[in-house]
């Protein structure tokens, strides 16, 4: 049976993955992402620089993987950004840069944008590389000051892509979001679809109910 790794520490894609009925086993990439973004061309389009620091996640998973993973397996790295104010925005890293984050954000519309790269590995060499930017519309809502500084003080926004969720305590603060909900979590269900039929797969090898 083909294994499915993900090259991710997210809980979220975690949770989506294991709800979608694919159980990945989890390799945490070793890449820089603040370097490698500095490297990057600063004309890069937005979509393409979170391609590129997917798939440089997946290339620094495959060449961990132990024999018997690379023997025949998928690996997925993903990344996600939010694009607001012609601006790409990571992880905040701290309270004072997610409350930066959020006055920019309140009552505003940015572009969740997640990067897709899946790697097909048959007998430890790469046979398929695949890729694709997921882009989703988040519309935010205007959350008081007290419920700002709550949400802040809770720590789930400040290691999280755009400094906020969908799946969690930043869900009360999303009016509405137009396109797929799972890309927002940070890995897109339709996409990955698209990805894994294109290596010569179905999605329904990998479940594992």
């Amino acid at each position: 049976m083909t294994r499915f790794v993900l090259g991710s520490a997210s809980q979220g894609r975690l949770r989506v993955l294991r709800q979608a009925g694919v159980e990945p086993t989890v390799i945490v990439s070793e890449v820089d992402e603040d370097g490698l973004i500095a490297s990057l061309d600063p004309e890069l389009p937005p979509e393409a620089v979170v391609a590129k620091l997917a798939n440089a996640k997946a290339l620094s998973v495959a060449a961990q993987l132990p024999e018997d993973l690379a023997a025949d397996c998928l690996v997925l790295g993903c990344d996600s950004m939010l694009f607001l104010d012609d601006t790409l925005r990571g992880k905040p890293g701290s309270v004072d840069e997610a409350r930066r984050q959020w006055a920019a954000m309140a009552g505003a519309t940015g572009y969740l944008l997640t990067g897709h790269a899946l790697l097909r590995l048959t007998g430890g060499v790469i046979t398929h590389t695949e890729g694709d930017t997921g882009s989703t519309a988040v519309h935010f809502g205007n959350p008081s000051e007290r419920e700002l500084t709550r949400y802040l003080d809770s720590g789930e926004p400040i290691g999280v892509a755009g400094a906020f969720t969908l799946d969690g305590l930043g869900g009360w603060f999303i009016d509405r979001i137009e396109g797929d909900p799972s890309n927002v979590i940070g890995v897109s269900l339709p996409l990955v679809y698209r990805l894994v039929r294109r290596t010569g797969l179905s999605i329904t090898d990998l479940w594992q109910l």
